[in-house]
C-alpha cells in the first residue's frame, strides 16, 4: 500500500519522522510531503507560496530513512494532500496519514487543526485517512512518538469507508497504554483560546488548559484516563436531515411544511 505521510508541524517534526519510520517497518511504500514551515491551525486551508504560479517544493532527506521520498512543500497540509491526490509526488496514495501532531486535537478544536484538515481533505478526494496526535506540550521534542505511530498503523485495516479517523494518544510508553477506545468529540476540547489582553488597536490571545475534568466517553475523557481515543469523522457535507420550513427545494417541492 502506498501511504502519504504529512503533518502541520513541518518537515522537521520528530513526530513526522517517527510515523514515517513505523509505516515503512510495516512494509508499506511511503512518500512524505509536509510543510516547509510550521502550519499549525491551518484547518483545511488551501494556501501556498508560489513563484509565478509554481508551488515551491524541495526533495529532502528524512532523518536516516532512505526508504522514504520526502518533500518540503511551501503549502498548507490540506493543499499538500490535494497535490498528492493529483499525482504531484508520484503515484496517488492509497491512504493518507497526518501527524504525529504535537498536542492533542480533541473536541470542537478539530475544526481548526491542520492535521485533521489534511485527513478530511484526503477523504473528500477519495482517499481514506488517519489524523494522529500525541498529547504533549507543543514545545516538546522528546516524547513517546512511537506509541502514537504504533496505534495509527494498527488502525489502518479499519479504513473501509469514506471517513477519517481522528486519533489522540497519551504520552506514555506503548506498554503503559491502557488500550484504544472509540470516543465522541468533547464539547470543547482540553485547550481553549482566551482573550488575555486588550488595548488600543490590539488584542492578545493565549491558550489555556480547561482542567482535568472531561466528559465520560469523549476523546478528552479517554485520553485523560490513559487510553488512545479514536473518533470517525466525515468531511463537511450537506445536512440533508435539517428541515427548512417554507423554503422550496430545487425540485420545486416544499421541505418541512
Amino acid at each position: 500500500m502506498r501511504i502519504l505521510v504529512t503533518n502541520d508541524d513541518g518537515i522537521d517534526s520528530p513526530g513526522l519522522l517517527a510515523l514515517a519510520e513505523r509505516v515503512i517497518r510495516a512494509g508499506h511504500e511511503v512518500v512524505v510531503a509536509a510543510p516547509a514551515e510550521e502550519s499549525s491551525g491551518s484547518s483545511a486551508a488551501l494556501q501556498a507560496i508560489d513563484d509565478g504560479g509554481r508551488i515551491q517544493m524541495a526533495e529532502r532527506a528524512l532523518g536516516s530513512t532512505p526508504a522514504a521520498t520526502a518533500f518540503a512543500v511551501s503549502a498548507t497540509p490540506a493543499f499538500i494532500v490535494l497535490l498528492a491526490t493529483r499525482g504531484a509526488f508520484g503515484p496517488e496514495p492509497d491512504v493518507v496519514l497526518a501527524g504525529i501532531n504535537k498536542g492533542a486535537n480533541t473536541g470542537a478544536a478539530v475544526l481548526h487543526s491542520g492535521t485533521v484538515g489534511a485527513a478530511l481533505t484526503a477523504v473528500a478526494n477519495g482517499c481514506p485517512a488517519i489524523a494522529v496526535s500525541l498529547d504533549v506540550d507543543p514545545n516538546t521534542v522528546e516524547a513517546n512518538w512511537d506509541t502514537a505511530a504504533e496505534v495509527a498503523v494498527d488502525l489502518l485495516p479499519m479504513l473501509t469507508g469514506g471517513f477519517a479517523l481522528n486519533v489522540n494518544v497519551p504520552d506514555v510508553e506503548a506498554g503503559d497504554l491502557r488500550g484504544v477506545r472509540r470516543a465522541h468529540l468533547a464539547e470543547f476540547g482540553m485547550v481553549q483560546m482566551t482573550l488575555r489582553e486588550q488595548g488600543e488597536g490590539f488584542v492578545r490571545m493565549s491558550l489555556e488548559q480547561v482542567g482535568e475534568v472531561a466528559e465520560p466517553g469523549s476523546d478528552d475523557g479517554w485520553l485523560l484516563d490513559g487510553y488512545a481515543a479514536v473518533t470517525p469523522l466525515f468531511p463537511p457535507g450537506e445536512a440533508a436531515d435539517v428541515e427548512l420550513p417554507g423554503i422550496v427545494d430545487t425540485a420545486g417541492e416544499h421541505i418541512g411544511g
